[in-house]
């Protein structure tokens, strides 16, 4: 595992731009949170390391019940509670390793790119058993080392595969830590996202540095991929939407 990124330091001041939501993308995850949460309604949801709370207010609006924000870095956190408060939602300090929650009080838990930053996963996987009611969802978005999904950054940051391959855990790894703690894979969704309107609007969010990789490369290197993507930028005028996919693991408490 690389060395912790700091949140509080650089990344929560760009964080919300760098990694909003196209109208698309934001339809396409609720369709998927949708179709494996558990179907009655009120959900009761944790968010798991929400961030600057970019899929809290969503999560209360999908499901119709409280929904608890946790995330241990400070200041982004902060962001959450001005830039995305919500009547249904409330921001909690804690982290992976202990879910500021009682004992079987949610239905559903969301991990959205979180789970490669926990450094205890067997604790991280032991309190999300301990905080789900049986039969509870957990709904992680991770990529995975070995199988990196294709980026189109990484054509102009070479490196950043390189980086993201030691950053995550395997596919295996992930399912044998949640396996041990009493939970079953139901499935694997792969989540087809628009990430910006078009490859111009895709350097300007890359430009906010929000994606964590960026802290392990060096100033030389970001300015030349940065100097590669602004030439491609000028040459190919409007491209259309940028794609790419998105793995969603589907686990569910025994």
């Amino acid at each position: 595992m690389l060395p912790p990124v700091d949140y509080s330091r650089r990344l929560f001041a760009g964080y919300a731009r760098g990694r909003a939501l196209t109208e698309r993308t934001a339809a396409v995850w609720r369709a998927a949170f949708t179709r494996h949460a558990p179907p009655e309604r009120p959900l009761t949801v944790l968010d798991l390391g929400c961030g600057v709370g970019r899929f809290t207010p969503l999560l209360a609006e999908l499901f119709g019940g409280p929904v608890y924000g946790v995330e241990p870095a400070d200041r982004m956190r902060a962001v959450a509670e001005t830039d995305n408060a919500h009547p249904a939602v409330t921001y909690l300090a804690g982290d992976a390793g202990a879910v500021p929650l009682g004992a079987d009080t949610c239905d559903l838990a969301l991990l959205f790119l979180v789970f490669h930053h926990v450094p205890d996963r067997a604790a991280a996987t032991a309190e999300l058993a301990r905080v789900l009611r049986p039969g509870g969802r957990v709904l992680l978005q991770s990529s995975f080392s070995g199988r990196l999904e294709e980026r189109t950054w990484f054509r102009y940051f070479p490196r950043a595969r390189e980086v993201e391959d030691a950053m995550f855990p395997t596919y295996e790894e992930v399912v044998a830590v949640f396996t041990a703690a009493g939970f079953a894979l139901d499935g694997v969704d792969r989540v087809e996202c628009e990430v910006a309107q078009s490859l111009a609007a895709y350097a300007d969010k890359l430009r906010h540095r929000a994606v964590p990789t960026f802290e392990y490369l060096d100033e030389d290197e970001i300015r030349a991929g940065f100097a590669a993507l602004d030439a491609d930028v000028a040459r190919a005028g409007d491209t259309g939407p940028v794609r790419e996919p998105a793995d969603l693991l589907v686990l569910r408490l025994a």
